[in-house]
């Protein structure tokens, strides 16, 4: 648990600071790990650090007339680069934290590995090392990286989407399994899923700033959350953790984010054997058209009592005159 400092400041008239509802970053830049540092990706100051994922600065609040200067939490951005011997596997700006979890969910899902076995050790930096944001992976001998092709060359921003994917059809040629048809979901347990996901972002009630993604096994119990500055880390984080803990292919269970759920996300899940992804915001049309051709179900707008069922109508537990009657 992060301590927290001297809150009083943050207080006015005795409400709570408003949090952003739905941030979205957008920030989709691509550069190099030293390009990012002297942008200032990597400066706070004066901005206190109470730990990595979160900073602590002076703003001026704007409140009815009135103009106060109080302290502010920040999300922190950092880049983060994965090496592995010569290549470099990609570059993208996350929130500190769950590191080990964020690179080994992206190898899996981008494809780079496929088995436990094939990251052997991932070479963490300590927190005040100089080249604290670089990452050097030992994968098996087996696994082959191709000069100036791994990982497609990914140096994404943290909301990068789509980034270095030409089309559906390079995942089809990438022979991604269409996740288990058995399962069936109560659609009352999935309304319940939201609360327990906003009750649990930490870092978001402190910033406001940060996405999260939690994964939930098929009573509806909260396995994992993780939180990141963007929406495919957090992805990422979530399916590293399960990846680590060789839960993979994770059947029957399902996958909530905060956000939208867009391309790379509904890639991601599908990756992941996950047969539900639900998110509070829409889906892109590039995302329910991945999701109809994996064979995804796809959830958008589960807020309170209502939610959207975008693909894979079959595994929600609803009667069948009524998705006659919506065909």
């Amino acid at each position: 648990m992060i301590a927290a400092p001297n809150v009083a400041k943050l207080v006015m008239d005795g409400a709570r600071l408003s949090i952003w509802k739905d941030f979205e970053a957008t920030h989709t830049s691509r550069c190099t790990l030293a390009a990012a540092e002297r942008a200032g990706v990597m400066r706070f100051d004066p901005m206190a650090h109470i730990n990595r994922n979160v900073a602590l600065t002076q703003v001026v609040e704007w409140d009815d007339g009135n103009a106060t200067r109080v302290e502010d939490y920040l999300a922190a951005e950092e880049p983060l680069e994965m090496r592995a011997g010569r290549h470099s596997l990609g570059i993208t700006l996350r929130t500190p934290g769950d590191d080990e979890e964020l690179v080994a969910g992206f190898l899996f899902t981008e494809g780079l590995i496929s088995r436990r076995e094939d990251l052997v050790a991932l070479g963490m930096p300590s927190a005040t090392a100089r080249a604290r944001n670089l990452v050097r992976v030992t994968l098996d001998p087996s696994v082959r990286l191709v000069a100036n092709s791994a990982a497609r060359r990914f140096s994404a921003g943290s909301a990068c989407g789509a980034c270095g994917k030409a089309s559906i059809a390079q995942l089809r040629r990438r022979g991604l399994r269409r996740p288990d048809a058995a399962s069936l979901f109560d659609p009352e347990m999935l309304c319940q899923l939201p609360p327990r996901l906003r009750e649990k972002q930490a870092v978001f009630g402190r910033t406001g700033g940060l996405h999260a993604a939690a994964l939930f096994a098929p009573s509806g119990e909260l396995l994992v959350l993780r939180e990141d500055i963007g929406r495919h880390n957090a992805v990422d984080k979530t399916i590293g953790w399960a990846f680590l803990n060789t839960r993979l292919p994770l059947s029957g269970h399902v996958l909530l984010v905060s956000g939208r759920g867009g391309f790379e996300i509904v890639q991601k899940t599908i990756a992941a054997g996950i047969p539900l992804l639900a998110s509070v915001s829409a889906p892109s049309s590039l995302a329910v058209q991945l999701a109809r051709e994996l064979g995804l179900t796809l959830v958008g707008f589960l807020r309170g009592r209502r939610f959207v069922i975008y693909a894979g109508e079959e595994r929600i537990a609803v009667s069948a005159s009524v998705l006659a009657g919506a065909s």
